[in-house]
């Protein structure tokens, strides 16, 4: 008898690695419905009668299995004969058996994987079900060996031609052992499943120059490789995957310990396989055995797409549609970290900074609720928050700054996108819950001032075997992070009418914020450190008062100008700097950070033939070499955190209201873009804002949704024009102010160049060039460029020449 608080699954006698076929046959008569749940702890693959039940991939998915499983629920109605029938499936590793994680460990969840299956037929005057809990057996097949992070090893000719059909003979088949699981996890998530979403076909098929089949599909992707072959019985097809070449062949550092290898090996005969117990993160597969013809199948987590970004900056839509694939690779079932190497964990600092540019791309409402619902429950069990979600690592999780805090600042970014307060109030108590802990370990300044930080993680100028030794003190951020989750926490409780919390929680905004202050800011704005991301997060997060906000703005332009407009930020400031200067009226400097194509910056890796967001802005480094710390993915979302500026900025839409039932529509042009359109499904439907500039006259068109309004604030208008609209079509078109014509010389003053900042980037670029370490500086009053060049006797021609291009086709020598 099934014990009221278990459940019973089915499992092999004992763990081996191939992959345990379950089957049982039963008797039906012609049912009203039939539905079947299944879930597993594994990768599981059902069938009724011969035929695959449903196209999710990957099922259940991973989640915190110990406290929440996912079953999955299809109508089989159609599939059910009457008379004979038989039910089963494939399990393999997955996550609950196979390795995963930096840390080599398996069997996080089980030592062998285990199938629930539950088929339930309503026949209108009764509901009978076909269960685990008897007469299942199982044998092995074709699936010798699946592992997420080595691949999968598939011999055709074991398959046991007709296993999941009835008549079969299994008698040489083992009775299953059964499973006793904990009936309450049993959870449908409401995440959508895991699907095959598209198929590249090769762009190019080479010879590498050691005689290896190189096949190049042109964009970095997570899925795996379907193959066609005509190869002899017995004949092996070895797939390995990878994201570089280096000379020309497959580069697998980036992977680390993964193998991401595939074998097949053909029965013979025309043939067509793919695997279905493992993924990989590759561009490019080297293949070893016959095959006729190779497809990458993409796979990801099917959620509906909801924003969309176009612009007259080819580079800078590259950028936008990288952002895009490393969104979508890492979107498998649990929102990752990467999906290629030995890690594929679910951190909540990369998924934290990276979250409204998330929601705004997608529909994350399933995926990030159920990642949520694994967060808080892993914070009670464990009492903090982990670092990854689920928590497979040995060691406990401190709270730190960006990562813990995402346990507030994600359902705040999803409850801006959605104006959902039932997302708020299903992760009150885990946000409470954190903000509480934090305010418990304060000092007795207000500071959060111990225990460990990633502070700003992969910052450019850390050292590379420490990526969290960054420029920025690591107490700095965390005390400017704690000022914005206190007052989401503030705003939280007072959203779903917790008024005791909400001035709790005010209160305590209000003494981290002057704690914040009191230690880290002077009097007239500037910020200890003088770091980019020190001034970005003061900014960003609100700790400064109007006066101080306009200094700190003018003090991080020069900070970003000093650095030749190229990153200097790692994963806490990245997603803040553009914000921080279009924000304190330094606009110009933002796009220059924006359009920067030296290493390192956002352009960079596109102009290195990146098509997907890397983990370090340095992965591959000028000279063409990989970046050797072990920590250079190609595919890690967090850094493209900046997409969420040019939605905002440059296509110009933010919401006023949570779910955008109001909404600001004020596009900023700059940089020399000529047109911009953004598209964004909201869920009161889809806004269109284009602007375009074509012969000095600009052209708005607007669609909203019935139903909505808009403040549209007339981008470039000499009047500065803002007006009120309701649902549907507008446009607007007038002429632009005639820009005024500056002509500068080498007598120009430097203070008076560095005031132009498209300028002072050329006349910066030019002394990088000729003269590199040699510092200029801008503020210096009276000295111009021709007083620098006295300096050096020997001036060369071309540093002069170069300086007249600089400040313009008017310059004079």
């Amino acid at each position: 008898m099934e014990h009221p608080r278990k459940t019973t699954f089915v499992a092999p006698a004992a763990p081996d690695s191939a992959a345990p076929y379950f089957r049982r046959e039963f008797t039906a008569a012609e049912p009203r419905r039939a539905t079947l749940n299944v879930t597993g702890l594994g990768i599981v693959e059902p069938y009724l009668n011969g035929v695959r039940v449903g196209d999710e991939v990957l099922a259940p998915g991973w989640t915190s299995y110990r406290h929440r499983l996912h079953v999955s629920r299809h109508d089989v109605t159609d599939l059910v004969r009457e008379g004979a029938n038989a039910v089963g499936a494939i399990v393999g590793d997955g996550w609950a058996v196979g390795r995963i994680g930096y840390e080599g460990r398996r069997n996080h969840y089980t030592d062998r994987p285990a199938l629930f299956l539950q088929l339930e037929l309503d026949y209108g005057d009764r509901t009978e079900v076909v269960s685990t809990a008897e007469g299942f057996r199982y044998g092995t097949g074709a699936v010798l060996a699946g592992d997420l992070l080595d691949g999968e090893t598939y011999d055709a000719r074991l398959e046991p031609e007709g296993w999941n059909l009835p008549g079969f003979d299994d008698r040489h088949w083992t009775p299953a052992a059964l499973f006793e699981w904990d009936r309450g996890t049993l959870v449908a998530t409401g995440a959508p499943p895991i699907r095959r979403i598209e198929e590249l076909a090769p762009i190019s098929v080479t010879t590498s120059p050691s005689g290896k089949t190189i096949v190049d599909f042109g964009q970095n992707l997570v899925g795996w490789v379907r193959i066609s072959t005509s190869g002899p019985a017995g004949a092996t097809i070895t797939l390995r995957h990878a994201e570089v070449l280096t000379g020309g062949e497959l580069d697998t550092s980036t992977l680390r310990t993964a193998a991401a290898t595939d074998q097949y090996t053909c029965r013979g005969g025309r043939e067509t396989w793919e695997p279905r117990f493992t993924f990989h993160g590759f561009r490019y597969a080297e293949v070893d055995g016959p095959y006729d013809e190779i497809r990458a199948v993409v796979v990801h987590s099917d959620m509906a797409r909801t924003g969309w970004f176009s612009s007259s900056h080819e580079l800078l839509n590259r950028l936008h549609t990288n952002v895009v694939w490393s969104m979508r690779g890492n979107f498998v079932g649990v929102p990752t970290d990467c999906p290629q190497r030995d890690e594929r964990l679910g951190w909540t600092g990369d998924l934290n900074a990276f979250a409204p540019t998330a929601a705004f791309l997608y529909d994350v409402r399933g995926v990030l609720g159920s990642w949520l619902a694994d967060l808080a429950a892993e914070q009670r069990d464990k009492s903090y928050v982990p670092m990854v979600v689920p928590d497979v690592l040995s060691t406990p999780s401190p709270p730190t700054a960006l990562w813990s805090d995402a346990a507030v600042s994600v359902p705040w970014a999803l409850y801006r996108e959605y104006g959902d307060e039932e997302v708020l109030r299903r992760q009150y108590d885990s946000m409470a819950m954190f903000v509480r802990d934090v305010e418990g370990r304060l000092d007795e300044n207000g500071l959060w001032s111990t225990g460990y930080q990633f502070g700003d993680w992969l910052d450019p100028d850390a050292p590379d075997d420490n990526p969290a030794g960054g420029k920025t003190d690591r107490y700095l951020v965390a005390a400017a992070f704690l000022c914005r989750v206190t007052r989401e926490m503030a705003d939280t409780s007072a959203v779903l009418g917790k008024d005791g919390d909400a001035r709790h929680f005010t209160a305590l905004a209000k003494r981290v914020r002057a704690a914040f202050r009191r230690e880290y800011v002077t009097a007239a704005g500037r910020v200890s450190g003088e770091t980019v991301t020190a001034y970005a997060l003061a900014i960003c997060f609100g700790t400064l008062d109007p006066a101080q906000e306009s200094h700190a703005g003018h003090q991080l332009a020069q900070l970003v100008a000093k650095a030749g407009y190229r990153i200097s930020t790692g994963f806490a400031g990245t997603p803040y700097v553009c914000e921080a200067l279009s924000r304190t009226d330094h606009l110009d400097e933002a796009y220059l950070v924006l359009l920067e194509t030296g290493c390192p910056s956002f352009l960079y890796p596109v102009t290195m033939s990146a098509t997907t967001i890397w983990e370090r802005w340095d992965a591959i480094r000028p000279d063409g070499t990989l970046h050797p710390s072990g920590l250079g993915s190609h595919n890690h979302y967090a850094l493209g955190a900046v997409a969420n500026w040019m939605h905002r900025v440059v296509g110009g839409l933010s919401p006023i209201e949570p779910g955008y039932r109001t909404m600001r529509i004020a596009p900023r042009p700059g940089g020399g873009l000529t047109h911009a359109t953004l598209t964004h499904d909201t869920v009161h439907g889809r806004v269109v804002v284009t602007w375009r500039i074509a012969d000095g006259r600009l052209r708005l068109e607007v669609t909203i949704p019935e139903g909505t309004a808009a403040t549209v604030e007339l981008p470039l208008h000499a009047g500065g024009l803002a007006e009120e609209i309701t649902g549907g079509d507008h446009c607007w078109e007038y002429d632009l102010p005639r820009a005024q014509q500056r002509e500068y010389t080498l007598d120009t003053p430097l203070r008076t160049l560095a005031d132009d900042p498209e300028v002072w980037r050329a006349v910066t670029a030019v002394f990088g060039k000729h003269l590199p370490g040699i510092p200029i500086d801008g503020s210096t009053p009276g000295v111009s460029l021709n007083t620098v060049l006295g300096y050096f006797p020997a001036t060369p021609a071309e540093l002069k020449a170069d300086l007249v291009a600089a400040i313009g086709d008017k310059g004079k020598s």
